[in-house]
């Protein structure tokens, strides 16, 4: 998925104003194990996937939870930098080697002060990041670690190849002798 291809799919946008939002991102390749942002920091970037796996994840004294393994198409950002410019309380970092679209938020911000159709795009952005925040709560509460492990594989079909087993069962907050469980039902 090309950039235009991710910004349009959160929300449509006329060719100037895809031109004004496209004229303040950056390309970057960013290689395997980079830490994109930090939890208690302010950050004021955010980024699109064209290539690569990420996780989001926080860590406690006593481990690291994994949240999600964003990949092509999907947007990664803190949405408390984001949305309240306050410090987030995850961790994001590369998977693999990514091809990023790096977003300055604070440049955004200010387009979207003179041009509402580009202030609905970022409104459009947040609602979707919280829906995706809820979903993954409801998956959380009311779904198994099988049903759970059994989306991921849906939804990322090379992800076993390219993120390790810790990281997983820590996502489905299992052992990983009960992730080898669940892997051997699923064979």
């Amino acid at each position: 998925m090309d950039l235009k291809a991710i910004i349009l799919s959160i929300h449509p946008l006329q060719e100037d104003d895809y031109n004004q939002f496209a004229a303040i991102i950056q390309p970057r390749i960013v290689a395997k194990n980079t830490r994109l942002i930090e939890a208690g920091k302010v950050d004021h970037r955010f980024y699109f996937i064209q290539e690569g796996i990420t996780r989001v994840y926080y860590e406690t004294a006593e481990r690291t939870i994994n949240l999600v393994f964003p990949g092509p198409g999907e947007t990664i950002l803190s949405l408390n930098s984001y949305s309240l410019q306050s410090a987030g309380y995850e961790y994001i970092e590369t998977l693999t080697e990514c091809l990023l679209f790096e977003v300055d938020a604070i440049a955004l911000k200010k387009l979207y002060q003179t041009n509402l159709d580009l202030a609905n795009w970022g409104r459009k952005l947040a609602e979707i990041e919280f829906i995706k925040a809820e979903k993954r709560l409801m998956n959380h509460l009311f779904k198994s670690a099988q049903e759970r492990y059994t989306e991921l594989l849906l939804k990322y079909p090379a992800l076993i190849q390219n993120i390790k087993l810790g990281h997983i069962a820590s996502y489905l907050g299992v052992s990983q002798v009960t992730l080898s469980r669940i892997r051997a039902v699923k064979s």
